[in-house]
């Protein structure tokens, strides 16, 4: 593989996804620009924006192993995880994997379940391995979350914890369409009121593991000057100390913004990061690291708000 190639893939799997999703190209960029990346993402929006259909569209078109699990307020970790149970006929206990050994999660609802359960998926994000009374299994390198959540003004949901949300690459806000855009969906599926399959709406997969692995591999030898490390780098710091900012970015998430930073690079077809990849990236990457201080969302200011300012603070690298 090489950047004309990976491109050109990118540009296959956009095509499959906008047969199903229409009038998000943004959350499908960001969730290739994760794929390379190797990281996970948190999709958030209100019932009833695709966020769901998205990721199915998007798991499809890259013909990954694909499961899913249905966050609910009574839901354990072992559901998640999986459990050993005691074999009868052998006398002997034998794991019984959960929906987490696949290689796309879609983790739907993540924040209907309670902490003890949404903590069940801090090993797999950060080791791609999970424990089971004692024993690691390895879950793979082509291993990646993608979670919903609903916005947690509303009723019946948990926040994520702090070191939850570290793990995510990034938070992807999914809105509502425009006119146009819904105009056309209705056009599309206004003659059904259940879920199509995927094959009915003509989504294949155009890719496999070994081709997105092959992906990865460019990005890594994507070329980070010392300037862009230095901008990346000035940018978490910056989120940190503020008036206005209880908690700001980890350590983390200045790896992150570079490792995506990378993989933006290529998805524009090149083999160089500019301080222009990293701004695009800036804000889902760092908007649900901040946690803002008590006085600051008294005053009606976002995280998204916080990161925009140090945006315009921080001096970019000519």
């Amino acid at each position: 593989m090489d950047l004309t190639s990976t491109r050109e893939l990118a540009d296959r799997v956009r095509e499959q996804t906008h047969r199903v999703v229409l009038g998000q190209p943004a959350a499908v960029d960001l969730l290739l620009t994760a794929l390379l990346a190797q990281g996970h993402v948190l999709v958030e929006g209100v019932p009833g924006t695709a966020k769901t259909l998205l990721v199915r569209a998007f798991a499809a078109s890259l013909g990954l192993k694909f499961g899913r699990i249905q966050f609910t307020p009574d839901l354990m970790p072992g559901d998640v995880i999986g459990t050993n149970l005691f074999d009868f006929r052998s006398g002997a206990f034998a794991l019984t994997r959960g929906p987490i050994f696949t290689e796309l999660l879609l983790a739907d609802e993540i924040n209907r379940t309670p902490p003890k359960t949404q903590a069940a998926l801090l090993e797999a994000m950060q080791e791609r391995a999970v424990t089971i009374d004692g024993t690691t299994h390895p879950l793979g390198a082509g291993f990646m979350v993608v979670a919903t959540q609903n916005p947690i003004e509303q009723e019946g949901t948990y926040p994520l914890p702090e070191a939850q949300l570290d793990r995510f690459l990034f938070k992807v806000q999914v809105g509502y369409p425009d006119r146009d855009h819904e105009r056309d969906m209705v056009r599309l599926h206004g003659h059904r009121t259940a879920m199509p399959t995927l094959e009915e709406l003509g989504v294949a997969a155009v890719a496999d593991l070994p081709t997105i692995e092959a992906c990865r591999a460019v990005v890594r030898q994507v070329r980070l000057s010392d300037e862009i490390v230095d901008y990346v780098v000035d940018l978490v710091r910056a989120t940190r100390g503020r008036p206005t900012v209880a908690c700001g970015a980890s350590p983390r998430a200045a790896n992150m913004l570079a490792s995506a930073s990378r993989a933006l690079a290529v998805l524009r077809g090149r083999d160089f990061v500019t301080p222009d990849d990293v701004k695009a990236l800036a804000v889902p990457t760092l908007r649900h690291r901040l946690v803002l201080a008590p006085g600051a969302e008294i005053e009606g200011l976002t995280a998204e708000a916080e990161v925009r300012r140090v945006l315009e603070e921080v001096a970019a690298p000519r």
